[in-house]
Order: C-alpha cells, then structure tokens, then sequence
C-alpha cells in the first residue's frame, strides 16, 4: 500500500509539473508568437502585440496603381502619429528640400555641431509603401545617437516607379551631395528592409558606373533578395511577427521589378560581384525574421570577397526592432554599434 501511494504520489507530482510546464509554454507564446525569455522585458512586452491576422493581409496585385494608391495612404496616415510623436521626443530641425531634383528631409538632430559628415538614409517598406516623413521613426533616433546629418531620400515607391528610376534617385542625391562640397570619405549610408537592400543596389550601381563609393553602409534586415530563396524564409514562416511573403511581399517585389529581373544586383544585391569592391559593412538582423537569410548571405558575399563586414545578429528580434521599437533596450544597443562603426569609418 505504501509503495502503491508513493507511485501515486509521483505521478501527481510528474502531472504537476507537466501541466505548469505547458502553461508557462503557452503564456510565453503570447497572443500569437513565441515569446522567448531571453529578449529583454522591453521586447518581450512588444513581441505580444504583433498579430498574425495583420501579418497575413494580402496587398494589391503588382499592376493595380488606385489599389495601391489606396493602401499607400492608409499606411503613410496609420505611422503619422509615431512620426510626430519621435519628432517630439528628439527635437531635430528638419527641414524638406531637393537634392539632385529629388526630394528628401534634411535631419540635424538637437544640439547637431556643424560637420560634413552625412548619413544617406533609404527608408524602408518594401519598395511599396511608406516615405521620408512616415519613415522619421527610423531616422530621427538614428540622427540623435549617431549625431549625424541624416539625408532621408523620399524616392518614389513601386509601382509608380521601378527599380531602374529608384536606384538612379538615390545616385542623384549622392551626387548632389558631392556637388555640394561633400566628399565620399564624409558620405555613408544606411537603410532598413527593402531600403537596406537599395542601399547596397545603389553604392553597386555608383561602382560600376565609376562614381565612387560611399565611405561605409549600414543595412539593417536588408532585403537582399526579393525572391524568397533563402532558408529562413520557410524554417522561420510562422516565427515572423512582421513579415510574410505569399499574397504580400511577393505582390511588392512584382511592383518592384519584373520577375526576370529579380536577381539583377541592383534589385537583389545579394547577387552582386563584390571581388570589384565595396565599403565596409554592418549589417545588423533579428533571429526571429525570415530576412535572416538574406542577412547571412549578403554578409558571405561580402566577406568572401575580403570586403571588411560585420554580421551583428540580435536573439529574438524581429524585423527592424530599431525602427517599429525604436526605445527597445536592443534598439538602443543596436544603434550605438552603428554610432560606433561610422566613426570609425567616416572622415571627420
């Protein structure tokens, strides 16, 4: 009898501990995500916000401009007040000009010493959505941590444009920016997402028309790839609070350029023959993204070509942390390795 209570015993205890075991699996998920412990309360208190129902909602077919045009609105208004309320945060003086005919915002962040030091910033949104202003949540911090001059290009989207015009207005405000009295040594730049992977399209492109190169480039989960070859594409599908390929970026890479034309360097950067050059490199990713791939190779491309690149990887990050939370512990960290890497590389 005693033997047969202790077996009892035991196994209420193994229940126990089985049931807690998987509440506390089931809380760490969260809403919709798996939540991991080892992110900082910060991005855990975030991460449970992200809803797989937006994640998943279809964008316009590639050719249908007034749908577009509809959803391009919707979003430009849905970021305005994180826009406003970062501006306020900060108190940068920006001002909205045109460099090289294109428009972009001209960011000094509070207290800004004169310097001809300039960071160009491509914004990001899939080639499809967002602009300069709605992006500020991205360059106004990096402005302030930085202390940079931040040049926010407000390019035209897809599929208004396609990838030829787009990489060609970044190239002009470049070289505005020269004609100005900037030197490349004192020019970096920087993009997010679809504009981290314009941002290493354009300095490809500025090579190979032998304009020069910026001094340094900062990518941050660029989309290196518009196809969705990469393995975390599919191993990271449903971890992704953000990102999501079939119906959505899928729709946007077609807006963007012609499926024959996907891979060409300066659309998908990870193709790009890097044994002719390029400057030196962060790129910086979250492990819970389906970007991480294209993080990955564009670093070997670089790396195996003797380019001097940095692959800084954040656990259980998600898809730009530093630009939809910018205040994260991660985020602030994230940007002081940026700060760090630009003055070692740029000409003071």
């Amino acid at each position: 009898m005693n033997s047969r209570r202790g077996m009892d015993e035991m196994l209420r205890v193994k229940y126990a501990i089985t049931l807690l075991a998987m509440l506390m699996a089931t809380a760490a998920r969260g809403a919709d995500f798996y939540i991991p412990t080892t992110i900082s309360p910060e991005a855990q208190q975030a991460l449970a916000k992200f809803s797989r129902t937006v994640r998943n909602a279809p964008l316009p077919a590639p050719g249908d401009i007034e749908a577009w045009k509809k959803v391009q609105a919707e979003f430009e208004k849905k970021r305005s007040a994180a826009s406003a309320a970062v501006v306020q945060e900060y108190e940068p003086d920006i001002a909205p000009r045109k460099l090289g005919g294109v428009p972009v915002l001209d960011i000094k962040p509070k207290g800004w010493k004169e310097s001809k030091r300039v960071l160009v910033y491509t914004h990001g949104g899939a080639y499809t959505l967002y602009s300069a202003n709605s992006r500020l949540i991205s360059a106004v911090p990096m402005a302030h941590d930085t202390g940079l001059r931040v040049i926010a290009v407000d390019y035209t989207l897809a599929p208004h444009a396609k990838w030829q015009e787009v990489t060609s207005q970044v190239v002009a405000v470049i070289q505005a920016l020269i004609k100005e009295g900037h030197s490349l040594k004192e020019i970096a730049i920087y993009g997010e997402s679809a504009g981290g992977g314009l941002a290493a399209a354009t300095v490809l492109k500025m090579r190979d028309l032998g304009l020069g190169m910026p001094a340094a480039v900062v990518l941050w989960s660029p989309w290196a790839d518009i196809t969705d070859a990469g393995d975390s594409y599919a191993t990271l599908l449903d971890a992704d609070p953000l990102l999501y390929y079939p119906g959505n970026l899928k729709n946007c890479a077609d807006a963007y350029a012609a499926p024959a034309d996907q891979r060409n360097p300066y659309v998908s950067p990870v193709y790009g023959d890097y044994s002719k050059g390029f400057p030196p490199t962060l790129i910086q990713a979250g492990t819970k993204e389906i970007f991480l791939s294209n993080a990955v190779r564009q670093y070997q491309a670089l790396d195996q070509a003797g380019i001097p690149a940095k692959l800084d990887l954040y656990e259980g990050m998600w898809h730009i942390f530093q630009v939809f939370n910018h205040d994260l512990p991660e985020s602030k960290l994230a940007r002081k390795k940026v700060r760090a890497f630009l003055e070692h590389r740029l000409g003071k």
